[in-house]
């Protein structure tokens, strides 16, 4: 990837030089102005990969400075509670960035502190074309912002359902529609057979790589805006209605049987060839009707199709619709996300230069050149070249809204720093239980709300504490698979 940028940007370049076009500011007698740019952003070397090569052969007049944002999340190592919004403030008084690279709750935050510079006017004095974008996109940042727009999105990524027309036609199953809700979706996948052995049988859904409950149940409760912590106040919120209904859905469907789950030992077993490899997705190898991934799916089908050699073992026909909904909310997703939004510091003494940056970035001829690298990283925000060649629905990929984020991510960062990771294990043992008969769904949340606030009450682990943990973890969880992989030789 790091040489096909090179050589974009030498093109690019050469072309440019080629055509006579000039670019960036000048002093009115035909020079150009050297204008240095700070820019805030996670990684100096990812940056120049991502955007800083092609716009620095483009603009050579301008220069890019990096200011790597690491140290704001960087763990104080003594398990102390980290104040990320201190140190964020410290680091811009400090560093003093021109352009601000945010996540959408960061952008609205500092869009309703007057720290960022409206780009309207930008927008109507170079008649910036916003009619080719993300259709909604400008509107929900207006929104984010205010009433007034702040910044633009680089890119934005989402997950979407993908589902075989072949097995739908073959069992005279009607296709899924875009914004159908998760029981519509349910409903559809408990139409296809449920006979067979498991290698062979055809199954209705996947979701998720495990499939297990606990996925199940936190894609649906996250369609319904629900959280099973709510950070900024510290307070549990699973043993709630709603996520007594999202638990009961999906162990409805689980039920059914028409749902495929990964079995653990998959990864071991078969052939070791990248054939085999990719045959063991039963979406690929025709065998599973509907299946919820993201841009990157579509590259392990070009891959099924290019090294797989029986092509009958493949899936031929597909489309893809948008992800299940709720039904309260059938325009937003909470598998939306718009990345990377780049604005212009109130403070900035170089403005201009931060929007011809800017402008780029979030214009049409980066996102041709853009566009020649798969879908590995998400779409670009320009829908012409959000495409596919054989016609297939690649609207769904952002018809769909981001969901309104209720708490700010950083809040997260004032919970114990083991919260997260016990949590997580805690949900796995009971919804396992509860998958299995064992508990009941209100005993199971009750459990894990009492369990909740009781790792909420803990002082934070040091750092060496939590590397511990990881590791006797990684240990069971090892153990754990070579039982399994013996029990299955066995076999």
């Amino acid at each position: 990837m790091r040489n096909w940028l090179k050589a974009a940007a030498a093109a690019t370049l050469a072309a440019t030089m080629l055509t006579g076009c000039s670019f960036g500011g000048n002093d009115g007698q035909g020079e150009k102005t050297p204008t240095s740019l700070k820019v805030m952003y996670y990684d100096e070397s990812s940056f120049y990969q991502e955007y800083g090569m092609l716009f620095s052969a483009l603009y050579p007049e301008i220069e890019l400075q990096v200011v790597s944002t690491q140290s704001i999340y960087q763990s104080s190592g003594d398990g102390e509670e980290v104040d990320i919004e201190k140190r964020k403030q410290e680091f811009l008084e400090k560093e003093k960035p021109d352009i601000l690279m945010l996540e959408m709750n960061e952008y609205e935050k500092m869009a309703q502190d007057g720290k960022l510079i409206d780009l309207n006017s930008y927008i109507t004095k170079d008649k910036f074309d916003v009619e080719g974008l993300v259709p909604g996109m400008v509107d929900y940042m207006k929104e984010l912002g205010g009433g007034q727009l702040y910044g633009l999105p680089s890119g934005f990524s989402s997950q979407v359902l993908f589902y075989n027309k072949d097995l739908f036609d073959k069992y005279n199953i009607a296709y899924p529609t875009d914004q159908m809700s998760w029981n519509d979706v349910i409903q559809l996948a408990r139409q296809f057979p449920v006979e067979g052995s498991k290698e062979e049988r055809v199954y209705g859904l996947r979701v998720g790589y495990s499939g297990d409950l606990n996925q199940m149940s936190t894609m649906i409760a996250n369609a319904e805006g629900l959280n099973y912590v709510n950070p900024t106040t510290k307070e549990m919120t699973i043993n709630t209605a709603g996520w007594k209904n999202a638990v009961q859905t999906a162990y409805d469907a689980l039920k059914s049987d028409a749902l495929y789950s990964e079995d653990p030992n998959n990864g071991m077993m078969g052939g070791t060839s990248y054939e085999d490899y990719l045959l063991r997705n039963p979406f690929i190898s025709n065998r599973l009707a509907m299946t919820i991934d993201g841009s990157w799916f579509i590259r392990e089908l070009e891959e099924a199709k290019n090294n797989v050699k029986d092509p009958s073992k493949l899936v031929q026909n597909w489309d893809i619709v948008t992800m299940p909904v709720s039904a309260q909310m059938p325009d937003t997703s909470s598998s939306t996300y718009y990345n990377n939004i780049f604005s212009i510091a109130k403070d900035s003494t170089n403005a201009d230069a931060a929007w011809k940056f800017i402008s780029y970035i979030s214009g049409e001829d980066f996102a041709r050149v853009k566009s020649k690298v798969a879908y590995n990283n998400g779409f670009s925000i320009h829908t012409k070249y959000i495409k596919d060649e054989e016609g297939r629905n690649f609207a769904a990929f952002y018809k769909l809204k981001p969901a309104k984020q209720l708490y700010d991510y950083t809040d997260f960062d004032k919970l114990p720093t083991q919260f997260s990771m016990m949590f997580y294990n805690y949900m796995n043992e009971e919804f396992m239980a509860i998958q299995n008969d064992e508990k009941t769904i209100d005993e199971a949340l009750e459990t894990l709300q009492v369990k909740g606030e009781e790792l909420l009450a803990q002082e934070s682990m040091t750092q060496e504490e939590i590397d511990e943990m990881w590791q006797k973890q990684m240990e069971e969880e090892q153990a754990k698979m070579q039982e399994a992989a013996g029990e299955a030789a066995a076999e």
